[in-house]
């Protein structure tokens, strides 16, 4: 006897709630996932950011103040930085945000609010910001998520 379509979607709706509420994540529950409003939600993203012209100046007294300003602004912005590494010439960064906020626009803070501090505090410079770079204009993003053979 063929199942009929409205009686087997309660069962199935079932099975989706049961697979979002624990297994699905890799064993963190959806209650331990962030919130708003109507959203529940885990976005995470490693960023890679580059120095113009790639050049070696993250390092020293320069690494750490860098370092300082980045999770300042991540602060401001609610931006969760999970994990952070700086090389000589590029920055590695995990950071988890809420899905309002596009890539594009988390890391377009970052490294013009950055570029700006960095200008102002580390170089001395206090106005005219225009034309003066610190990032190149790219950078390498790749999302951080869910197994895909547990989805």
């Amino acid at each position: 006897m063929p199942v009929r379509l409205e009686k087997a979607l309660p069962l199935r709706r079932k099975n989706l709630l049961r697979e979002a509420s624990g297994a699905v994540s890799g064993g963190k529950s959806m209650k331990e996932w962030q919130s708003i409003a109507h959203v529940k939600w885990e976005c995470k993203s490693h960023i890679v950011i580059v120095p113009k012209y790639r050049r070696k100046v993250l390092f020293g007294r320069t690494r750490k103040q860098i370092g300082r300003i980045l999770r300042r602004l991540c602060r401001h912005k609610g931006v969760d930085r999970l994990e952070g590494h700086a090389r000589p010439d590029h920055i590695h960064m995990v950071l988890s945000f809420p899905p309002k906020y596009s890539i594009a626009m988390v890391v377009g803070y970052l490294k013009g609010k950055s570029a700006i501090q960095i200008h102002r505090h580390m170089l001395g410079i206090k106005q005219g910001f225009t034309g003066k770079h610190f990032w190149s204009r790219g950078y390498c993003v790749s999302t951080v998520g869910l197994d895909e053979k547990t989805v």
